[in-house]
């Protein structure tokens, strides 16, 4: 049995990571089996780009998506592909949806951002995490470091990519509110779109 595919995106500061860890730490609860990945990779394309988000100046934003690309291609044969066919859930932070959104934000053509994701998987579920624009700036700002993205008003940009996004698979969750209610109503919504897991599951996580 093929398994699932749920991705986590959203704006830098909505909590993708954070509730990418806490959608896989409930789904386990519910005994399903599920791989916990993220994008940027920790392969070796991923740590390059890492570092490269950090550094004082970028390569041209067509270079960076396609290492981006580079770097999912890896992912997606060496992981993603092989454990979806073993039936387990994969819950991956960011995926395809950053490179359209930062991609057409930073000037790319996006029939050329899609192109070059075309033979990707597709997520069978998107959680787009969207607490108010300020919540974002207000969280990163707090952050010890950041990298070269997170700037105000390349934020509020970025921000509204993910507003614009119209596709029948993708949920929107506010993740201002406390982050245990924000995580188990994520569950909740994943448990609905996804393979059905009885009230009594839910109930008990």
């Amino acid at each position: 049995m093929k398994g699932q595919f749920i991705v986590i995106e959203g704006p830098d500061g909505s909590g993708t990571t954070r509730h990418s860890q806490m959608l896989a730490d409930n789904l386990r609860k519910s005994g399903t089996e599920v791989i916990l990945t993220a994008e940027p990779t920790e392969g070796s394309i991923g740590k390059q780009i890492r570092s490269m988000l950090h550094s004082s100046s970028m390569p041209p934003p067509d270079a960076v998506q396609l290492l981006f690309c580079a770097d999912r291609a890896q992912h997606v044969s060496e992981l993603i592909i092989p454990a979806l066919e073993q039936g387990k859930t994969i819950v991956c932070d960011r995926y395809a949806l950053s490179t359209i959104v930062y991609g057409k934000t930073l000037g790319l053509d996006e029939k050329w951002l899609l192109a070059i994701n075309k033979a990707f998987p597709t997520p069978d579920l998107t959680v787009v995490t969207l607490p108010p624009v300020e919540v974002c700036i207000d969280r990163v700002g707090r952050r010890d470091t950041q990298d070269m993205f997170e700037n105000e008003l390349f934020m509020r940009r970025i921000y509204e990519g993910y507003e614009r996004i119209e596709e029948p698979s993708t949920i929107f969750v506010d993740t201002s509110g406390e982050k245990e209610d924000v995580a188990q109503h994520i569950f909740e919504i994943v448990s609905e779109h996804l393979t059905p897991i009885s009230r009594e599951t839910i109930a008990n996580i």
